[in-house]
């Protein structure tokens, strides 16, 4: 059976910021939806006295309230009250076409606070309703991050659950918008309700899960993984076109800028790989040209053809500042000459961090663009010239210099954060 490699992807979409973002005015409903998941309904949803309130709709029917925007690796806070008996939840990453988790905040008698659910139970938690504050406000943080997802849960300052789904949970979004949950058809008295208040969301690091932190070190099973930094890089013919530039507080916070002087081709980094996972941010300027190479021949030869590159480019201005058009397999994320990008759309703002991943095992190569998945193929059976078959089975790691005589400023491309792990 065919596995596919996109499953290994950490990819997910890049936080904005570190900071926190209010989700909730305390006194409209605009940014929430009642559409977008797989558990829609006629829930009644109100604004009262600075809090979301959600009562069951005609004929005790239940529903969701969603974000209008979808997350992926966030922390969430909010207040929740909950009268006694009334069955809600908090729901994370819901999509119509795949699976999400809920938090239950089930106030009845048997119910439970703090397990998960999704289609069925995945971990029960019967002692966290002792702990749930009846008759008054319940503070929750939530944080789910990960694939698999790791769903964590503090209530009032306690940590109430801490459950990763298994590694071969089928049928689980990536990512997907944030609800609150009306559960419905329970006939609880008409006064029943569940009110939120205090609502904000921040928004996690690309690589938040179980190999880095939030902050983006490497966790010790990410190293017993295998995941290790790549920093010993050269430039190809002099050398010169590149400086490491300060991108925060710390001094271990540099990016590597790409200049428009200088005559180098390429970055190379030491050692030749066949199968491996690569990981790392970049962003451009006003047209960027470059790419990443993979597995090129060092004794000569573009390296894009030797071996293959994953295209960067300015897919927002070239055409119109050129006059040419590009190809489908040119734009940012493309198999470059071979494989276009699908969604092509998945390139953040000019001046934005992207996270680019790849997987590169056998004659398979899957690609991921600040979490939306670009393809995932057999190179062998890839009609292209020269054909994959005649490449290089294995070579160097490279970062493609090709500094655009349109470009405003000294610098144009800046990567940071390169991690890989060999695949064996």
């Amino acid at each position: 059976m065919r596995i596919p490699l996109v499953l290994l992807l950490l990819a997910a979409p890049l936080a904005a910021g570190d900071g926190w973002t209010t989700l909730f005015d305390g006194r409209t409903l605009d940014g929430w939806v009642t559409k977008g998941g797989r558990y829609d309904g006629n829930a009644r949803w109100t604004v009262e006295d600075g809090a979301i309130v959600g009562r069951e709709g005609p004929n005790h029917a239940g529903g969701l309230l969603y974000t209008a925007k979808r997350y992926r690796n966030f922390e969430l806070e909010l207040d929740a009250f909950v009268t006694w008996p009334f069955d809600s939840g908090i729901f994370l990453r819901m999509r119509p076409d795949a699976k999400g988790a809920q938090v239950t905040l089930d106030y009845r008698p048997g119910g439970e606070v703090g397990g998960i659910y999704a289609d069925g139970w995945w971990y029960h938690n019967p002692a966290g309703a002792a702990a749930f504050k009846r008759d008054g406000w319940n503070r929750f943080r939530v944080r789910c991050a990960g694939d698999p997802m790791h769903v964590q849960v503090w209530m009032n300052g306690v940590l109430l659950t801490d459950y990763r789904f298994p590694e071969d949970a089928p049928g689980f979004a990536r990512d997907g918008l944030i609800g609150l949950q009306v559960h419905g058809a329970r006939a609880d008295p008409a006064s029943s309700r569940v009110m939120f208040r205090n609502l904000r969301v921040r928004e996690l690091p690309e690589t938040a899960g179980r190999y880095f932190s939030d902050e983006g070190a490497l966790t010790d099973e990410g190293k017993q993984a295998g995941w290790r930094a790549l920093v010993d890089w050269k430039g190809a013919g002099d050398g010169t076109g590149f400086r490491y530039e300060r991108i925060g507080e710390k001094k271990w916070q540099r990016a590597i800028a790409f200049l428009r002087e200088g005559n180098s081709p390429y970055l190379v980094f030491a050692g030749d790989y066949r199968d491996f996972h690569l990981k790392l941010d970049f962003r451009i300027a006003r047209m960027a040209n470059s790419g990443v190479f993979l597995r090129a021949r060092r004794e000569g030869g573009n390296p894009a053809f030797s071996g293959c590159e994953i295209q960067i480019l300015d897919d927002f201005n070239w055409e119109k500042v050129t006059g040419d058009k590009l190809k489908p397999w040119q734009f940012t994320g493309s198999l470059y000459g071979a494989v276009p990008p699908r969604p092509k759309d998945a390139l953040r703002p000019l001046g934005e961090w992207n996270t680019l991943e790849v997987i590169y095992k056998g004659s398979r190569i899957a690609t991921a663009l600040n979490g939306n998945i670009l393809y995932d193929v057999d190179t062998f059976a890839l009609d292209v010239k020269p054909p994959f078959r005649d490449r290089a089975k294995a070579g160097f790691i490279g970062l493609q210099r090709h500094a655009p005589r349109q470009m405003e400023g000294e610098a144009y491309a800046w990567f940071r954060d390169i991690w890989l792990r060999e695949l064996r």
